[in-house]
């Protein structure tokens, strides 16, 4: 009966609103210094648009993170916490478009094309919206490849925060915290790339994304969170 309670429009709309304030609390009362931003900012400032890619259980703080006028929107899966994630982007200005980055072909990358080429900056967490948790998936690397603008990998930590026991380890960043938003380097995708250096630019995106993170997290102080292990294939080691 909650369940259902809560995913009715007024309650969505209730839950956002009290999501918004809270974010807002944390970046009223919190310490945040961004770092490695400049190239980004000099695409902002020349109106050429880009990805930014971050891990599904940093969203929390993202809005506070982009705090720019550059018009951005986020894909946002249909899953069933997508509809509250797209009514509290829409308090900071964040647009939504709604579908998966698993797969390459699918009309919200496509949805996502056409952001792009109308000027707009777009979002999409690489290993969302079921995870393997901090595991990138294709389609962000897909994206790339058809628009042709880069990806810039970026994440956030802060000194006090929740750790919730889900997938995607989420963060909840608490009032009065040391923050850090860290950026790194731009993956550029070729029109031409084959399947194999579309791998290679994967890899090098769930890398670089991992690394800041570990380094964000020890800037502030805290443990930093693991990638999900990767599985092992038992039919390989048996042969």
């Amino acid at each position: 009966m909650l369940r259902k309670i809560s995913q009715t429009a007024i309650a969505q709309i209730t839950l956002s609103f009290m999501a918004a304030i809270f974010i807002k609390v944390v970046s009223l009362t919190s310490s945040f210094k961004t770092i490695g931003d400049e190239k980004a900012l000099i695409h902002i400032q020349n109106q050429k648009p880009f990805i930014v890619a971050f891990w599904h259980g940093r969203l929390l703080m993202a809005p506070k993170g982009w705090a720019r006028k550059a018009p951005l929107e986020v894909m946002i899966s249909h899953h069933k916490d997508g509809e509250l994630i797209t009514r509290t982007a829409a308090f900071f200005g964040i647009g939504a478009v709604r579908g998966s980055s698993s797969k390459g072909g699918s009309t919200a990358l496509r949805n996502m094309v056409k952001s792009l080429k109308a000027g707009n900056f777009v979002g999409i967490t690489p290993d969302g919206p079921r995870g393997p948790r901090m595991r990138a998936q294709m389609g962000v690397i897909s994206l790339a490849q058809i628009s042709g603008v880069p990806i810039f990998p970026a994440t956030y930590a802060v000194s006090r925060r929740k750790i919730i026991n889900s997938w995607d380890r989420f963060i909840i960043a608490f009032p009065f915290s040391k923050g850090v938003y860290l950026w790194g380097e731009p993956i550029f995708v070729p029109r031409d790339a084959n399947q194999e250096l579309l791998e290679i630019k994967r890899k090098i995106l769930e890398n670089r994304l991992n690394l800041l993170c570990e380094e964000a997290d020890e800037m502030v102080g805290v443990i930093p969170i693991k990638p999900k292990a990767k599985s092992i294939n038992k039919n390989i080691l048996d042969k």
